[in-house]
């Protein structure tokens, strides 16, 4: 038993922190704002154990950065059975809201009416991809719920250090520049590999710029799903003087098939790194994207300083 003047063992008592004064102390953490929409991860490609497992890791970082986060996972091409689809994850999220309102009147607590969107929807994509984005847009359509629907991931310089990482666990890159030693395998030139037309090229290319800076060699964004691009951005890489070439996947899985990534990188003559997965960063901004849309992120999440 413990009396107000301690535990009647003589136990310590833990007694919590005071706040450290003045303009130095640490920032409260953010927590989800009761009633916060729920924010949906939709993820692209054929639902499988391996996306399964990588989607719910990133779902894992989103909610241990936000406490309180109602995070759920929709599937473009689910089967609202294991893969629950977008439009299902959405009208399911809206119904429980409704339900948790009338509990609540029913309950006789004073409680304001919902308002607002049921869900904030970000695409697990790392780059621009018209014609699944608009895929997901239908989706968020035919739910006929109010939902906000995000833009893609990148281009950011966390997803530039991503790559870097992942180039580093093939034995393709230099894990720190700042170190001096060397590979052997260390790729003298790198493609970006990603999908969704001109356009995506275009925002990878930024990525690439960043990737480029971190690892002191050139970096050229190529298209997956264009006949001919990485090839063609391969030979472009060697008549310039590189002649380890590597292809780095400026994707985060699920949508491409693995099939294509093994037939570019013999299309180019060269290894290939993973691609991005579950790697922090990914968790990170879908949360950022998410705060952000409503209002709540202190900052987005920074990468880490080039070495």
């Amino acid at each position: 038993m413990s009396s107000p003047t301690g535990p009647a063992s003589g136990l310590p008592v833990r007694m919590p922190r005071p706040r450290q004064p003045g303009r130095h102390r640490r920032p409260e953490p953010l927590v989800a704002p009761e009633g916060a929409p729920a924010l949906v991860l939709a993820v692209p490609g054929t639902p499988s154990s391996a996306t399964r497992g990588l989607t719910d890791e990133v779902v894992s970082i989103a909610r241990s950065e936000l406490p309180g986060l109602d995070a759920r996972i929709g599937w473009l091409d689910g089967d609202d059975e294991e893969f629950p689809t977008l439009s299902t994850v959405l009208a399911r999220a809206a119904e429980e809201r409704t339900a948790r309102y009338e509990q609540a009147v029913a309950a006789g607590l004073e409680v304001k009416e919902p308002e607002g969107p049921v869900a904030v929807v970000v695409p697990l994509l790392a780059g621009p991809d018209s014609a699944l984005l608009r895929r997901i847009r239908q989706a968020v359509m035919d739910s006929k719920v109010a939902a906000e629907l995000t833009d893609v991931l990148g281009p950011h310089p966390l997803l530039a250090e991503a790559l870097h990482v992942r180039l580093s666990e093939a034995g393709l890159a230099r894990a720190d520049r700042a170190r001096l030693f060397t590979v052997a395998t260390a790729a003298d030139g790198i493609i970006l590999a990603s999908v969704g037309g001109d356009e995506a090229v275009q925002a990878a290319g930024i990525t690439g710029m960043l990737l480029a800076a971190r690892l002191a060699v050139p970096v050229m964004a190529a298209a997956l799903d264009e006949e001919g691009s990485i090839a063609s951005v391969a030979e472009q890489l060697r008549s310039s003087g590189s002649q380890h070439l590597a292809l780095a996947p400026y994707l985060i899985g699920p949508e491409i098939e693995a099939s294509l990534l093994e037939e570019a990188a013999k299309e180019a003559g060269c290894s290939t790194a993973d691609p991005l997965g579950p790697y922090p960063a990914i968790g990170k901004l879908t949360l950022a994207k998410y705060t952000t849309a409503l209002g709540i992120s202190p900052q987005q999440p920074q990468g880490a300083p080039v070495r």
